[in-house]
């Protein structure tokens, strides 16, 4: 729950930033166009990103036939958590990496790397799947999606203040550079504090759907220490780093980390630990 209001505050408070910086800037048309516009392109990708980032990654979908371990770990925790059985795809690359896409519970896949499939036991690679799963089963690509809109439609209004064009230029330039610049990097700040939170709480739902916050907690430290020694991922585009279980980007400490898509993996295992110990 608290994961869920932390959420929501952040929606709003990305809301009503966007409605106070469309009005100062540029006006209800300005407003109205650079959500549109934002709204637009993220909701095609809500739509149809799922076909386009494992076609992106080469991901070939898999049966019990073809990838038995996977396949079958899926269908049990899908189970589990009381959730139609997604597509399941595996992606030829040897950097330990998994995620989850589609728009719903029933139109979801979830897609694990032959290098994560190949470094963790089946403890851990269903900790790794349930992360996967309890982001389909709350919907967070259409949290995702709509953090994505408001923040999109900011960074508009922020080009088009630095054009010269708003309304409210002449009054108090020094204010409206500083909403203009300020407002879209503190909405992308919000952004990806969203996306941190919604990571806490898959890790979290995922260690109640599998049963075994340890082995998610082993899984994290082994993609950690793998992923740092078998390089980046082919074909990666950076805009998708959110979606993954662990982010595929170096760096991000310091100020960085504000705009890092991921908690500290540190705080995640730490937190999954108290978890074991908790229910243990």
């Amino acid at each position: 729950m608290g994961n869920f209001i932390k959420t929501w505050t952040l929606m709003i408070v990305l809301t009503v930033l966007f409605v106070w910086l469309g009005g100062a800037l540029g006006g209800r048309e300005g407003a109205a166009t650079a959500f549109f516009m934002a709204a637009a392109m993220n909701f095609f990708a809500y739509f149809f990103s799922d076909k386009m980032v494992l076609r992106r990654y080469r991901a070939r979908e898999v049966d019990a036939r073809t990838a038995p371990k996977l396949h079958n770990i899926v269908a049990r925790l899908a189970e589990r958590a009381n959730l139609p059985m997604p597509k399941v795809y595996v992606i030829p690359d040897r950097v330990p990496n998994a995620f989850a896409t589609g728009r719903n519970p029933r139109h979801a896949a979830v897609a694990a790397t032959e290098g994560i499939i190949e470094l963790l036991d089946d403890d851990e690679l269903a900790g790794v799947m349930a992360h996967e799963l309890s982001h389909v089963k709350h919907r967070d690509i259409l949290t995702g999606t709509i953090a994505a809109t408001f923040a999109g439609a900011l960074a508009m209004l922020g080009r088009f203040a630095a054009s010269g064009q708003g309304q409210q230029s002449s009054k108090n330039p020094i204010a409206y550079l500083l909403a203009a610049v300020g407002a879209p990097v503190a909405a992308m700040i919000i952004r990806m504090t969203i996306s941190r939170v919604r990571e806490f709480a898959a890790d979290e739902g995922g260690a109640e759907i599998s049963g075994r916050p340890d082995g998610l907690a082993d899984a994290l430290i082994k993609i950690s220490g793998a992923g740092s020694k078998r390089g980046i991922l082919r074909h990666l585009n950076s805009a998708h780093a959110h979606m993954f279980i662990a982010s595929p980007l170096r760096g991000g400490g310091g100020l960085a980390s504000l705009f890092s898509s991921h908690p500290p993996m540190e705080e995640r295992v730490r937190r999954l630990r108290a978890m074991e110990v908790s229910t243990g």
